[in-house]
């Protein structure tokens, strides 16, 4: 995933002629597409590629916590790897500090939208449906890379990765904090308001299936019983 982001911010930069709205546009059009063909492939192994989900994950029981710093220092090491693939794919050093600044007010604020969009889009879309998770996840990211002013980050192994190239993709050392804080933050915002929205009610409707004939059935034979008793 981060090969795609920086390979395609890197060779879009080089046609833009200045106007970085075009390379933002094609990164998150590239992202989207790859993003999507990653969670159909490695999805039945594990869609884990962000360590805030995962926090999430361990928050609500549905992974180990102890599978928590493994998973992402996994995360992190494969967002590094592919970091440097990208500068080396177009003839940079393998690794290059970057000087792009990436601090203030709007930006923070991006980076916890983000990603409290993103951990909303995939509680609500795991529990409403399942199988559109791919598709909600990468066309959300896609979008959401043109509508916040960070461009979407989203995501601390992203972040973290993305310090070592010194492209038009990069962030300096020093706003990483920052925007990790942003995140986490966002994350466990989500995790309350969908957690709340998402609850299953305390009267439910009834479904469907219990106007099934073997349903109307068995209640007719309840009230039978109590007709007798």
């Amino acid at each position: 995933m981060l090969a795609t982001v920086i390979g395609s911010g890197i060779l879009l930069h080089k046609i833009d002629a200045g106007n970085v709205a075009v390379t933002v546009f094609g990164i998150a059009v590239a992202t989207g597409g790859v993003l999507y063909a990653l969670i159909q492939t490695l999805g039945s192994i594990s869609a884990h590629f962000n360590p805030v989900v995962t926090l999430v994950s361990a928050i609500r029981g549905e992974l180990r916590w102890g599978w928590v710093a493994p998973y992402a220092g996994v995360q992190i090491l494969g967002a590094i790897v592919g970091v440097m693939l990208a500068n080396l794919m177009f003839d940079g050093a393998a690794i290059s500090f970057s000087n792009t600044q990436r601090a203030g007010s709007g930006q923070w604020l991006s980076e916890f939208i983000a990603t409290f969009g993103l951990i909303g889009v995939i509680l609500g879309t795991s529990k409403g449906k399942p199988d559109a998770v791919p598709q909600a996840v990468s066309t959300y990211v896609m979008g959401a890379i043109l509508f916040t002013s960070s461009t979407c980050f989203a995501n601390p192994a992203v972040t973290i990765s993305r310090i070592f190239t010194d492209t038009i993709c990069g962030i300096r050392p020093v706003d990483v904090p920052a925007f990790i804080g942003c995140q986490i933050a966002g994350a466990l915002a989500a995790l309350l308001v969908f957690g709340w929205l998402l609850k299953p009610s305390l009267q439910p409707s009834k479904a469907p299936s219990e106007q099934h004939p073997e349903h109307l059935a068995a209640r007719e034979k309840q009230r039978e019983l109590t007709a007798v008793r």
